[in-house]
C-alpha cells in the first residue's frame, strides 16, 4: 500500500513539473518564440518618431539660407531660421517637415520642406535599454529586425556575476496598456549558443539582468 502511495506522489510531483514548465520561464514568466539569428527576409520597423538630442537637417528647396542642421533640445523643440520654438519631439520626419512647411509659409510663396535625421536617439519608447549585470548597461536606438543578441553584444554581454538565465524583457502591450514580463535565457544564448533563447525585440523593451547570488 506504501509502495502504491509513493508511486503516486512521485507521479503527481512529475506532473506538476511539467505543467510549470510548459506554462512559462524562470519565476512563471511566459517564454517568447525564438528568432533567427539572421532573419531570412528583413523588413522595415515602425515609423521613426523623433526624440530629444536628435541631429536633424531642415532642407527648404530654393532657400539655401533656412536651410540648417539643427539639434532636438532636451525639452523636445527646435529653432530654425524664421521659425522658433517649434515641437519635435513624438513626430516623425513627415509631420515635422508638414508643420515647418506651415510656419515657413508666412514667410515664403509654397515653401518645399524635408527633414532628415542624420544621428539620431529616439524617443526612450524606440529604444532598447538593458541593465543589471551587464558589462556597459545602456540605452541603445532600437532598429528594425533587433534581436537579444544583438542587443547583448551592443552592451558587451554578461558580467562574471550575472545570473543570465534568471534575467527578464520587460514589454509595454499597447493592446492593454499594461507591462508584461517574459523569460529570457542569456546565458544559454551567449554561453551555450543555444538559438532557442535568442528572440526578437520591440521598441521600448527592457531587458533585466540580476546578479548570482553566489
Amino acid at each position: 500500500m506504501r509502495s502504491r502511495d509513493s508511486m503516486k506522489v512521485v507521479l503527481g510531483a512529475g506532473a506538476a513539473s511539467l505543467l510549470l514548465t510548459a506554462c512559462g520561464g524562470a519565476g512563471g514568466r511566459p517564454e517568447l518564440p525564438p528568432a533567427a539569428f539572421v532573419a531570412s527576409k528583413e523588413g522595415p520597423g515602425e515609423e521613426y518618431v523623433i526624440g530629444p538630442l536628435d541631429q536633424l537637417q531642415i532642407f527648404v528647396w530654393r532657400n539655401p539660407e533656412l536651410t540648417a542642421d539643427v539639434q532636438v533640445r532636451p525639452d523636445g523643440r527646435i529653432t530654425v531660421p524664421l521659425v522658433t520654438d517649434m515641437p519635435a519631439v513624438g513626430k516623425t520626419p513627415t509631420m515635422l517637415a508638414d508643420d515647418l512647411k506651415l510656419a515657413l509659409g508666412e514667410y515664403i510663396k509654397d515653401p518645399i520642406v524635408s527633414v532628415i535625421v542624420k544621428n539620431f536617439a529616439g524617443t526612450f519608447s524606440q529604444q532598447v535599454r538593458i541593465v543589471g549585470a551587464t558589462e556597459k548597461p545602456a540605452s541603445i536606438p532600437y532598429r528594425a529586425n533587433m534581436t537579444l543578441l544583438d542587443a547583448m553584444i551592443a552592451v558587451g554581454g554578461l558580467n562574471q556575476f550575472a545570473a543570465g538565465n534568471r534575467a527578464r524583457l520587460v514589454r509595454f502591450d499597447k493592446n492593454t496598456g499594461k507591462q508584461k514580463e517574459y523569460a529570457v535565457k542569456l546565458g544559454s544564448l551567449l554561453k551555450n549558443g543555444d538559438s532557442r533563447a535568442n528572440v526578437r525585440l520591440e521598441p521600448g523593451d527592457v531587458i533585466i539582468i540580476p546578479q548570482s547570488m553566489f
